[in-house]
């Protein structure tokens, strides 16, 4: 797999949150695509750009009254498809 650009990565997690929005399970998730310090970079990047919205100590939704969730790139399609 070609290495995924920061943008990439945002956008996977994002779309992750959409279909899993325990925190936990996000992690469980994601950890066979990137590794778990760019998962929690990306979390971080998210909520502190009000992207991602935290729900108490454990859920995370799309603050989509905020901003649009981008549309997904061609390339990352069969990697959200693997999840």
């Amino acid at each position: 797999m070609n290495e995924l650009s920061l943008d990439d990565k945002l956008i996977l997690i994002q779309y992750v949150i959409q279909k899993y929005e325990k925190e936990e399970e996000l992690l469980e998730k994601l950890k066979n695509i990137l590794e778990e310090k760019d998962i929690q970079r990306g979390l971080d990047t998210l909520i502190g750009t009000q992207r991602v919205r935290r729900l108490g100590p454990e859920i995370l939704q799309n603050n989509e009254s905020h901003t649009e969730i981008p549309s997904l790139p061609e390339h990352l399609k069969p990697i959200l498809e693997k999840i």
